[in-house]
């Protein structure tokens, strides 16, 4: 067995997303099995070297992890010839230049999403990328998910019928910092700082929505600052300038229609933090994180509407689980080792910097149509 090294650029790894999910949980999970196996005897091994502008955070952190490469100088990594891929999970306002030069320096580059403020600045960035000829993706992992794995299963077996609607809830209650600690980071609430929950989940459900149902042709939204008043991590109270809930309505190509909720101003009261309901002409389904639960139209009861008696059955019980039927590895790492393997075997790969352009377009025009007070057609982006 061969081993070749890929050495990955992992710029915004000290924040929490960045460090959990794509540093620990993929390159260094991948690191602890040995590499990703390539077939044909080989092995890629992947190096990190991190990237960021706190010094002893970086340092901190490679100690911790037994890594020796670490740099708060951004322009000297990418002028690195032996640095292959840059990535990026840092805050979304430097995330824009940060890849320019990337692309520039004619690395390969892969990252968080949204991949710009605007769609000018996303569908810019991809045809610098393909001018350049590098290989680009974006992050879209809720693809990777057991739950919406095992949803696709069943689309594609054809288990629904005609798909007919969708409905999704996510969202969780973020403390306001005050007399609890805020989950979130405080720059999450200001607009100005590239703040706001249209921006962070509307490209989501463009993913979500488009692999799974087919494209968003329309939107509609509503957005709302329910919080108007937060502490940041020092403890200092300021103004949240940026939505903390959206209401969207999505028209998707084929006519089904999707109603998704997203908030960080609701307490939970549903299985998983996210959780989407499919009806289709022959049966439904619940998906969540990792669970899905289904109802065939062979077994669906018959639900009779008095409000003058109490209910005598439990509607969750007369819904199936879905089997597993396989192993579910992290879906960021399962999403790395695809791209990892795009860069090293020229293995197909379309989750590129054009997917993420319409995600960036979707939270835009959402943004848009709550301004407005109407219905938006989305239009198709292309290079």
């Amino acid at each position: 067995m061969t081993r070749r090294t890929v050495r990955i650029a992992m710029n915004g790894v000290t924040g929490r997303m960045g460090y959990r999910q794509h540093l620990v949980r993929s390159i260094l999970a991948l690191r602890e099995q040995g590499g990703l196996d390539l077939g044909n005897g080989e092995t890629l091994w992947p190096e990190p070297v991190l990237v960021g502008r706190r010094e002893h955070a970086l340092r901190a952190l490679a100690e911790r992890h037994g890594l020796t490469e670490w740099s708060t100088d951004l322009d000297a990594v990418l002028a690195d010839d032996t640095v292959d891929v840059y990535f990026d999970a840092q805050v979304t306002s430097a995330r824009v230049d940060a890849l320019t030069k990337a692309i520039d320096a004619g690395k390969h580059v892969y990252t968080e999403k949204p991949t710009a403020a605007d769609l000018a600045g996303a569908l810019e960035l991809a045809r610098r990328a393909e001018a350049k000829g590098i290989k680009h993706g974006v992050v879209q992992d809720k693809l990777f998910l057991p739950g919406l794995l095992k949803l696709k299963r069943l689309i594609d077996g054809g288990f629904f019928g005609e798909i007919l609607s969708v409905r999704g809830e996510f969202g969780y209650w973020v403390f306001e910092g005050d007399w609890q600690d805020a989950q979130r980071p405080s720059w999450n609430y200001r607009a100005e700082d590239g703040g706001g929950i249209v921006v962070d989940m509307f490209p989501h459900w463009e993913y979500v929505l488009h692999e799974l149902f087919g494209r968003v042709t329309s939107v509609t939204a509503q957005v709302a600052t329910h919080v108007p008043q937060r502490w940041d991590e020092q403890g200092k109270p300021y103004a949240a300038t940026a939505d903390d809930a959206a209401y969207g309505i999505f028209r998707l190509e084929g006519g089904a229609i999707a109603q998704i909720n997203s908030s960080w101003t609701v307490r939970v009261n549903r299985d998983e933090l996210v959780e989407f309901q499919v009806d289709g002409t022959h049966g439904s389904a619940v998906a969540g994180l990792r669970g899905c639960r289904v109802q065939h139209r062979s077994a669906t009861p018959k639900p009779v509407w008095n409000p003058d008696i109490p209910a005598t059955e439990s509607f969750r019980d007369q819904w199936q689980e879905v089997p597993d039927n396989a192993e579910f590895d992290n879906g960021f790492k399962a999403q790395w080792e695809l791209f990892l393997r795009h860069v090293a075997l020229d293995e197909p790969y379309h989750w590129d910097l054009l997917a993420g352009a319409r995600g960036v377009q979707l939270a835009e025009l959402g943004l848009r149509s709550a301004a407005e007070g109407r219905r938006l057609d989305v239009p198709e982006v292309s290079l």
